[in-house]
């Protein structure tokens, strides 16, 4: 069975930081390009961080850039995205998704996690 398992979320004070990870079940991750999208209370879903299947080429969303950084690990079957100087708008649940390419578009990706659950707060 193919799977996306998303762990290290939690609860974190602002200017906080975690590292979450997206692990491959059933197949090789090293194929896909994978993208973090993350989806707040009331809110659409958004585009976070992406990276290549390779991990040559990165993309973050503008409100993440330079706080945000996403790696993977092909050798582990998993990818990150480490998270720093959190803040409160940062809460949501963050997914992750493998796709056949780098793209901001939902519809490319065809695989998802179940999601894990990121609030900062004091």
């Amino acid at each position: 069975q193919l799977q996306l398992v998303e762990s290290g979320g939690g609860l974190v004070q602002p200017g906080g930081s975690l590292r979450l990870s997206c692990a491959g079940s059933g197949f090789t991750l090293g194929y896909y390009a994978i993208g973090w999208f993350r989806q707040a209370p009331g809110k659409e879903r958004e585009g976070v961080s992406a990276i290549s299947s390779s991990g040559a080429i990165t993309d973050y969303a503008d409100s993440v850039k330079g706080r945000f950084t996403i790696s993977r690990d092909n050798a582990k079957n998993t990818v990150y995205l480490q998270m720093n100087s959190l803040k409160p708008e940062d809460t949501a649940v963050y997914y992750c998704a493998a796709g056949r390419f780098l793209t901001w578009f939902e519809r490319h990706y065809d695989y998802w996690g179940q999601g894990t659950q990121v609030t900062v707060s004091s």
